[in-house]
């Protein structure tokens, strides 16, 4: 049996350039990811976090870092006991262009059978892209209320 993945494709009126620096630009990814800034020199080997509000969340190692194409990096939970127990997850982002569009696949991979982690991020990307397109498009954040978050488990 295959191991449970997530993926998620959006279309994004922006350049392959803009997504890029929309995921590796700390000052932009907390318009987006609910004040999560995003630590990394980017380069493959390299080490990767997620810190939320002075809090690191995840962390992980770069795996490929192809600028404006393709970055993937390994994504290990750190503050649920539960989650941190389990195997780092691969996280691949694939940025192509689509006529006047972005097309924008995140991929996030290899968690274990009955994973609480894939249910957390099942929820949790949807959020956090739908945020990043919004954002690219309007350039206006889109205020989804924590209160829903909670609700669908997101913390």
């Amino acid at each position: 049996m295959s191991k449970p993945e997530f993926i998620y494709v959006t279309y994004i009126e922006t350049t392959p350039e803009k997504v890029w620096e929309a995921l590796t630009n700390s000052e932009f990814t907390r318009r987006y990811w609910f004040n999560t800034e995003v630590k990394s020199d980017w380069k493959v080997g390299s080490p990767f976090a997620l810190v939320t509000n002075g809090t690191t969340t995840d962390v992980g190692e770069i795996l490929e870092a192809d600028r404006p194409r393709r970055l993937a990096y390994t994504f290990k939970h750190q503050l649920d006991e539960e989650m941190r127990k389990e195997p780092p997850t691969k996280v691949t982002f694939t940025i192509e262009p689509h006529g006047d569009l972005v097309k924008l696949t995140v991929t996030h991979e290899g968690f274990a059978k009955g994973s609480k982690l894939f249910d957390g991020i099942s929820k949790g990307w949807p959020a956090i892209l739908s945020g990043l397109k919004t954002l690219l498009e309007t350039g206006k954040v889109l205020a989804i209320p924590p209160r829903a978050l909670e609700i669908e488990g997101f913390e």
